[in-house]
């Protein structure tokens, strides 16, 4: 087995790694002269891709219940305070505890309780003092979109409409609120609409955010597409919007496009290859094992003036890693010491990955002593390889041990990390010890998914376990159908 010099044995000096406490406190708002449950009245329409034109402004009805704008009232959790007659001057003070309709609205944006925001939208928009702010509505659509709430997104657009608050930035959200949600065939359809608005015409940032969500997607075609609408707009793509069709070609291995597109930013006056295309070029040829080219394209881009930050140097490391270069990976980590570059966190990462997916422990182990001694912190990554390194080894108890140590330094957790430390129980054909992690990372809140449901059952099925299986496979489906009816609730509340 090829072994590693990485200049570290003068420097393993163990220590355990600092940490801390933090909690943190949600403010509650109660509501107590009215209730929230307004109907949705402006923004319960269903969805469509083409929307209708905007409707007559509507009269307000003089009948119509009208609220203050210091109607809702705020009991907010304070940190207590020793001496009770402070506390009753400021429970006397109305100052402190009195909000408007607006501040509620953007209070509760601010925690992402998207159906209560759109329902006191709703709300504010019945009151008489109520004026249109663009800046509301791009807050609302974000969160809709981070909330994973598209087509409500696209609903809101109907009360825009009504408020004459049309611009290329609201449009642009609402292309993102669809692109984050990998739902980009059914944003391209607004592109199209705002191509006939004379107030709202795409502009690189629309163009960028589309590009990204085709090359997520892998419709490369669709991108060649999207650059001809563009340079019929005298739009040219940015650096940014390269670099990411750059990452597309990677991903699907088309080489040859990748030179192309990195050949004409060379010669380019307005559009520049940086560092980022630098690494994202250099990531493309080390993820697919094409050590050569990517030195070649390096040694192009330092003779370009491009110099290398911290991101190329782990990229480089992980690369040669992956392919078991040692010698080399421990060439760059020296040249970083050169160069005043220091190891960090990341850096680490990659080298004990290295040896984690070659069972390497002993060598697995010496990097893990050495970004301890100095002084740096392990993460949820650094874990994940240990145990994956161990499970590699065979080391089944220390496995166990680092699943204690995680917990020891609190290391966040998440679904990726049981799944590392469900597939060594697998391996070590421990079921009892499987189950338990099973338990324990659903009472941690991370949810299994397909990766976890096929560990397990593959486990199980290689001891005709066949109950088990039956269990799981039950349980998946209610997991699925737990989540539809949660889908088909919100609609409810909302419509």
């Amino acid at each position: 087995m090829a072994s590693m010099s990485l200049s570290l044995s003068s420097f393993i000096l163990p220590s355990p790694i600092p940490h801390k406490n933090s909690t943190t406190k949600d403010a509650i708002f109660r509501f107590t002269r009215v209730s929230i449950a307004a109907p949705a009245s402006k923004t319960t329409v269903y969805a469509s891709s083409t929307r209708k034109p905007a409707p007559a402004p509507r009269t307000r009805n003089p009948k119509e219940k009208e609220f203050s704008q210091t109607l809702f009232f705020e009991c907010m959790d304070k940190k207590p305070i020793k001496k009770k007659k402070k506390m009753k001057e400021k429970k006397n003070d109305p100052k402190v505890w009195v909000h408007t309709l607006p501040e509620v609205l953007s209070y509760r944006i601010h925690k992402k309780h998207w159906i209560i925001a759109l329902q006191l939208f709703d709300l504010l928009r019945e009151q008489p003092y109520y004026q249109p702010r663009e800046d509301t509505y791009m807050k609302l659509i974000v969160l809709l979109g981070k909330s994973g709430q598209p087509h409500h997104a696209n609903q809101l657009f109907n009360s825009i409409h009504e408020d004459g608050c049309e611009n290329t930035e609201l449009y642009t959200a609402l292309i993102a609120a669809y692109c984050q949600n990998n739902l980009v065939n059914e944003a391209l359809p607004i592109l199209d609409e705002m191509m006939n608005l004379p107030r709202c015409q795409p502009d690189i940032s629309t163009y960028s955010i589309l590009v990204k969500a085709l090359v997520d997607a892998l419709k490369l075609e669709m991108v060649e597409l999207l650059y001809d609408k563009m340079a019929e707009r005298s739009i040219m793509p940015n650096t940014l919007i390269q670099n990411t069709v750059l990452s597309g070609y990677g991903k699907t291995r088309r080489f040859d496009q990748v030179e192309k597109i990195v050949s004409s930013m060379m010669e380019s006056t307005s559009c520049k290859p940086d560092v980022w295309t630098m690494n994202t070029v250099i990531s493309v040829f080390g993820d697919n094992g094409q050590i050569d080219m990517m030195e070649k394209w390096y040694e192009k881009f330092c003779n370009y003036g491009i110099q290398p930050q911290r991101s190329t140097f782990n990229t480089l490391i992980a690369a040669y890693g992956n392919q078991r270069m040692y010698d080399k990976m421990s060439s760059v980590m020296q040249t970083m010491r050169k160069v005043k570059c220091p190891w960090t966190t990341s850096t680490y990462n990659n080298v004990i990955e290295a040896f984690a997916a070659l069972g390497d422990a002993k060598n697995m182990e010496h990097a893990f002593d050495q970004m301890c001694a100095e002084g740096l912190k392990a993460d949820t990554k650094t874990f994940f390889c240990l145990i994956n390194g161990y499970a590699n080894a065979g080391i089944f108890h220390k496995v166990i041990s680092s699943v204690s140590l995680a917990e020891k330094l609190e290391i966040p957790v998440n679904t990726s990390f049981y799944n590392a430390v469900i597939s060594a129980c697998a391996k070590e054909e421990s079921f009892m010890e499987m189950e338990r992690f099973f338990k324990h990372m659903k009472e941690k809140g991370c949810l299994p998914d397909n990766t976890t449901y096929s560990i397990m059952i593959e486990a199980y099925r290689k001891e005709n376990m066949n109950d088990k299986i039956y269990y799981l496979e039950q349980e998946k489906k209610m997991m699925i159908s737990d989540d539809k009816k949660l889908n088909e609730l919100e609609e409810t509340i909302l419509g």
